[in-house]
């Protein structure tokens, strides 16, 4: 959990603390060669000089990071996400800590605004979300010593600690459920393909489908967009073998698949049921309401907030399980079609 000091930049670059200090404040005393080998050192270890003061007075940053790595238009009308920050501020306000949240363009990014935050003392630790196959956050983090917890998982946190729930199981309840109604032709609007939550649920809905012995059910991604979501759900309502019911991962794309359906006169649920992941106000105002799968998303940010502060303040890292997603039933979902 140590910050990177002078001297560990001193110690890599093969130079005395001096030498380092004339390189990072740009004085005479050192070849450029080694200017730029002490500078790129300072670089990948997140060490700045700006951060030595507050290095030297031992105080803490009381605040911790997240950043988003994702659209903005996306996080504007993505209730989750608002749900979970709040979450996350009321367990840290309680604390008197405060929330750093910064939204970047890609991995990289991310990883680069961490190495400075760490470096230059402005958190003391960090949540994860969106975790990715083979995530290059989180061997970075580990190197950094930087406190996190991942907001997902359990696979793929590494030595992290994570807070997660489990996706596989809400999914398979669902397929189930439709399954119970009477539907044989069952489809998919999921999430990003390349993060880890959307390809757990994706394993899980063809395990359960192959289970069941539904062989035409199929995945179509998208970007949790109502845009994208729109036009997955077109493609899949104008196949030649249309699906009698479909299961969106987010609450967005569920009320624009609705939309659609209406749009090329089909009825929900009389001709197509709708369950939408993860329930929100938006599932319950329209007509017909969403079936949809809900858990408490403010506890959940509240969970992964405390286990952070706990493990800033030295206590083991541990994961937590939290609760699954359960289904509630309402007006999108029904028997299929006769016949279908």
């Amino acid at each position: 959990m140590k910050r990177p000091t002078i001297a560990d930049v001193a110690r890599r670059a093969g130079v005395s603390k001096g030498a380092v200090s004339y390189a990072l404040n740009g004085q005479p005393g050192v070849s450029e060669a080694t200017r730029q080998r002490i500078l790129a050192i300072a670089t990948e270890i997140g060490f700045s000089p700006s951060s030595a003061a507050r290095a030297l007075s031992g105080a803490t940053a009381r605040a911790i990071g997240l950043i988003l790595a994702r659209p903005a238009r996306t996080l504007g009308i993505e209730p989750f996400f608002m749900e979970l920050i709040s979450g996350v501020e009321a367990e840290l306000s309680a604390r008197s800590y405060a929330l750093t949240l910064q939204v970047v363009a890609d991995q990289d990014a991310e990883v680069a605004v961490y190495r400075r935050w760490w470096g230059e003392r402005r958190v003391d630790g960090v949540l994860v979300c969106d975790l990715r196959t083979d995530d290059v956050r989180v061997p970075v983090l580990e190197q950094l010593g930087l406190p996190a917890v991942v907001i997902g998982g359990p696979e793929g946190t590494g030595g992290l600690p994570s807070v997660w729930s489990n996706e596989a199981a809400a999914l398979v309840e669902t397929v189930e459920y439709l399954y119970a109604l009477g539907h044989r032709r069952i489809a998919r609007v999921g999430g990003l393909p390349e993060l880890l939550h959307t390809a757990i649920r994706t394993r899980a809905f063809a395990e359960v489908c192959q289970r069941l012995g539904l062989p035409e059910a199929l995945t179509t991604p998208s970007d949790y967009t109502g845009e994208e979501g729109a036009r997955a759900t077109r493609r899949l309502l104008s196949s030649r073998v249309r699906p009698t019911a479909v299961i969106y991962d987010n609450d967005v794309m569920a009320i624009a698949g609705l939309s659609v359906a209406q749009e090329m006169g089909l009825t929900v649920p009389t001709d197509l049921s709708i369950v939408a992941w993860d329930d929100s106000a938006l599932c319950r105002l329209v007509h017909p309401p969403l079936t949809a799968l809900g858990r408490d998303i403010p506890a959940y940010g509240a969970h992964a907030a405390r286990q952070l502060l706990q493990v800033i303040e030295g206590a083991p890292a541990v994961g937590l399980q939290d609760e699954t997603a359960h289904l509630t039933p309402r007006g999108s979902t029904g028997p299929p079609p006769s016949g279908k």
